[in-house]
Order: C-alpha cells, then structure tokens, then sequence
C-alpha cells in the first residue's frame, strides 16, 4: 500500500526554516499496524524517524508527516483500557473544574477524545460534553456509550460549525494529542474558535526535559510530530492572541506537562509555576541544538549497550519475549535490532493477539503464555507499565523467570532479587 508521506520545510511553531538534525533513528513501521496472518508475505513500509530542532524558537519535532487518515484508520489504541490512565484523568476533570471554577452544565470538548475516557470525568460531574476524535470506529464506540464524539480531524470549519451549533464551549481539552497536529496554527485556531471568551484549554503533552532525563525513546514514533517544552510554546500562544496561564509537570506516560491557557487578557492570573518552569529550561539549555544532539548521542549508547546485553543472552541459548504490543514496542524493537532476538510478544489486546508486529512480524500471543512457554526472559516493551506488568505477573517471576527493564537504565529483575547492568 502506498502511504503519501510530506516533508516539512518549516517549524510547526515559528514557521522559521532554521532546522537542525539533532537525533536520528532509524526508519521504523507505522507503530499500530499490526499485521494479520494472510499479509505476512508483504513488506511493510518503513518511514523516517528523525527529530529536528528549530534553532530559533527552540521546538523540537519530526517534519516526516505520514498521511494521518493512514495512521488513524483501523486505529486500536483505547486510553480507557489503562486503569492508571483513567485516574489520571478523573484527577485531572476535577482539578480544572474546581481551579478555574466551572459551573454545572458548562459545555466540554476534548480533542483527539479516543473512546471517552476524558469526558466521562466531566460527564459525572453534571457537565455537558462532545469529543472530536478521527479514528472513526473508537468515535463510534464513544457514542454507543454515552460520550458523543464527532468522527473527524479537527478543523477551523468543524470548529466554527460546532461553535456556532452549540455554543462556546467553558473547557477545551487535548490530552496525548497535542503532539500530533501537523498544523499547528491551524489546531490553536480552531481551538479559538470553540473557546468561550473566559474559557480554559487545558493540554497535556509528553515533555522533553523528561524525554532526555530518563531517555524515553519508547515516546517517538510518527504519530508524535511535536516533543514540546514550555518557551517555544508560550511564544507561539502569543502569536495567536492567547496566554498560558498554569503548567504542571506530571509523571504520567514518564513525564508529562498539564498546561493550561487563555484568551489573551483573560480573567486569570498567570501563575507563578509558568516563569519557574520557563527559568528551568534556561538553566538546562534545552532550547540549545548541543542539548538534543548529546541526547541523540546519548541514546545511540543506550541502543548499543541493550542489543549486545540481550544478544549475549540469546547466543547463550536463552529464550526471550517481549511485553506489551505498545506503540512503543516498534520504536524500541527497531532501534536495538531486537527482531531476530525475541521469540513473540504477548499481550492480551484483542485487536492485536494472534496478529504480527509491523516491520519484524513477531507474533503477538496471549500473556499467559509466558507461563505456558517460560521464556528465560521477558523484555518489557510496554515501559511505562513496567511496574505494574512486574507486580501483576509475580508467578512468571516465581517459576524461575526474569525481566528486563531498560529504562532509565538495564535492570534485571528476578525472583526476589533486582539487578542493574
């Protein structure tokens, strides 16, 4: 199948043609296309996965953009089926409800709302919602359950159509998809439109001093265009006549910022937290090239370090699988060359078991098979759930199993002991 791939020529932000190469990574697979059985014999496409920065604003971002009806059609991803996650955000519905003080009734929408997860958390709270999600078979599950989601990328005229249909709404959200617009000045502007005038857009996004501080490379991969930090951000709110006005760091998906903005000349104080944050990455440098090219390097060691780890064990006779069929697992997969060193990959996700990961076409089998089969070692693929897959999965453990853990450095663990290499 033939993908239409464009190439930027200019900063998603600034829209300045100062760019500089800062990591490179090898070309990898689409991450959610898993292969079914009747195409194994096909190759499957691989794209470029290069990080740029814009040395004038400081904005870090890929300008491969693959063609996002390809990425989001027969899109599986469910932000509901993470227990971690829902709580995050049920925390998060109700520290914007009650810190910008919401009334009752208020009208809701959240950008990129998946299968609802988000505005069930304002939906219990007495508030009107509506989500705006492309992937159009989660949209339809969204509705049947109760959360009306409007199957579609966002776009200035969708927005103007809705503002004008239903009203403006009193928050705007965009959890894990502020990452993903090509357009950005097109997003924060259709974003405009649908804010009432003392409305609130709060986005949570995955951030870069935390991508470079634990080496979460698990968190690139082409449906992340934007790996955002705070002052190229604030600049680019400003050209489009809004202010942001909070952020907060947060741990979740290894380390997020929570933002929140407004109109320009809105009704709320710019907190404190802003400056701080801002004042940071100065002390950090992290709007610096230096910055992002010792990163890339440094994780090109990291690659090394765990492909000849895992390849010692596999030369030594050892059996090794992968955890968790996450986006992640095909960036990770691809830039250690583990494709001939793991055996499959379990998970339980319907839409994946008994599927093939893209690129390698390792199969994807349930997770009990790692007691059926035990494996010597298991490497966990899904690294954000590494705790929780460890914890809940202590009988592997207790039959003599072990599991890797590669981040923020290679561990070990094993039945009632834990290693670092």
């Amino acid at each position: 199948m033939k993908v239409h791939v464009t190439r930027r020529k200019t900063c998603r932000l600034c829209e300045s043609r100062n760019l500089a190469a800062v990591v490179t990574l090898k070309p990898t697979p689409v991450a959610e296309k898993y292969v079914t059985a009747d195409l194994l014999d096909q190759e499957d496409p691989t794209y470029p996965l290069e990080l740029y920065m814009c040395a004038d604003c400081g904005h870090v971002q890929l300008l491969d953009v693959i063609d996002p009806e390809f990425i989001y059609d027969g899109y599986t991803y469910q932000s509901s089926a993470s227990g971690g996650l829902v709580k995050h955000f049920d925390e998060c519905a109700a520290s914007i409800c009650t810190r910008h003080a919401i009334e009752s009734g208020s009208l809701i929408i959240d950008i990129g709302s998946n299968d609802g997860g988000m505005l069930r958390c304002f939906q219990k709270r007495g508030h009107r919602v509506l989500g705006i999600d492309p992937a159009r078979e989660i949209a339809q599950l969204a509705t049947e359950s109760g959360v009306e989601t409007i199957p579609e990328f966002l776009t200035t005229k969708l927005a103007g159509d809705i503002a004008n249909s239903r009203g403006r709404a009193s928050v705007v959200t965009a959890f894990n998809v502020f990452a993903h617009a090509d357009d950005m000045s097109g997003f924060i502007e259709s974003v405009r439109l649908l804010l009432a005038d003392d409305g609130v857009f709060v986005f949570e996004a995955s951030y870069l001093l935390d991508i470079i501080d634990h080496a979460l490379v698990g968190t690139i991969f082409h449906e992340h265009l934007s790996y955002h930090s705070l002052k190229p951000l604030m600049t680019f709110f400003s050209k489009h006549n809004m202010e942001l006005i909070d952020v907060e760091r947060v741990t979740i998906q290894g380390g997020s910022i929570v933002g929140a903005v407004q109109h320009s000349g809105g009704p709320r104080a710019v907190s404190a937290a802003v400056r701080e944050l801002a004042d940071l990455e100065t002390r950090r440098k992290l709007d610096q090239v230096d910055t992002l090219t010792s990163f890339g390097m440094t994780l090109q060691t990291l690659f090394k370090n765990v492909e000849d780890r895992i390849r010692r064990l596999h030369e030594d006779g050892k059996t090794i699988a992968g955890f968790g069929a996450a986006r992640s697992g095909t960036t990770l997969i691809a830039q250690m060359n583990l494709g001939d060193l793991l055996s499959y990959i379990v998970d339980d996700h319907p839409d994946k078991v008994n599927k093939f990961n893209p690129g390698q076409h390792l199969p994807v089998l349930p997770t009990r098979t790692i007691l059926e089969k035990k494996p010597d070692y298991v490497f966990i693929l899904a690294w954000i759930h590494a705790k929780r897959i460890i914890e809940s999965n202590k009988q592997y453990l207790e039959q003599g199993g072990r599991f890797i853990v590669c981040f923020p450095d290679v561990q070990i663990i094993g039945p009632g002991n834990q290693s670092k290499g």
